[in-house]
């Protein structure tokens, strides 16, 4: 029996499905982590160019889109000083800097959404909840990087707040391939539904 099987016969992986008003939230798809060269980097061209896809996709049925970078000053640096033990390449990420900034491929527009964050969860320390809330929103469509990091905390959190989170497949990554796809499994089986992009294009354009 595989690992999918076991899940399944003891029901989990059911599908909670996609809802009447989604939200594209963007996590982290900065230069900093999509710079291989950067400390925090890795290669994420594929994730950007299908995650552009979506965007368009979103952009064109008013679907809100929101965008969050990880950016630390003097207090912040202070108040995240214990993540910042666990990965001191956090350090780079400055207010301001190149490094923070959204990804120029993505096409990011003056009405979108940012967010800035420190720890792992777009939901912590920030006003995503409210702003979905305001929105009307009950589905979130979760992309970005890194798998095993942000997206799963995000995921995580959007569903103990009560939205659908909905995870495209080829939107998301990581710096290395065991992570990413051990977490997309876990995601699937407890948390969301990981889908393929073209599926979640087609949820859109279908709303």
């Amino acid at each position: 029996m595989d690992d999918a099987e076991f899940y399944r016969e003891r029901g989990f992986g059911g599908t909670a499905g996609f809802g009447r008003r989604p939200a594209l939230l963007v996590i982290d798809l900065v230069n900093g982590f999509t710079d291989p060269s950067s400390p925090l980097g890795s290669d994420l061209d594929s994730v950007v160019a299908a995650t552009r896809r979506l965007i368009d996709a979103c952009r064109a049925k008013d679907v809100p889109i929101i965008f969050t970078t990880v950016a630390f000053d003097g207090a912040k640096s202070q108040a995240a000083a214990v993540f910042m033990a666990k990965v001191p390449s956090l350090r780079t990420l400055v207010a301001g800097s190149h490094e923070v900034e959204v990804d120029p491929r993505l096409g990011m527009q003056s009405d979108d959404t940012l967010i800035t964050k420190q720890f792992a969860s777009c939901f912590f320390g920030t006003a995503l909840s409210s702003l979905l809330a305001a929105e009307g929103c009950d589905t979130v469509l979760v992309t970005g990087a890194t798998t095993s990091g942000c997206v799963r905390a995000s995921a995580v959190d959007a569903v103990q707040h009560g939205y659908r989170p909905v995870v495209p497949r080829e939107c998301v990554g990581d710096r290395a391939q065991a992570p990413h796809e051990a977490n997309l499994f876990d995601i699937q089986q407890k948390y969301g539904d990981v889908v393929s992009v073209d599926d979640a294009i087609a949820s859109v354009a279908a709303l």
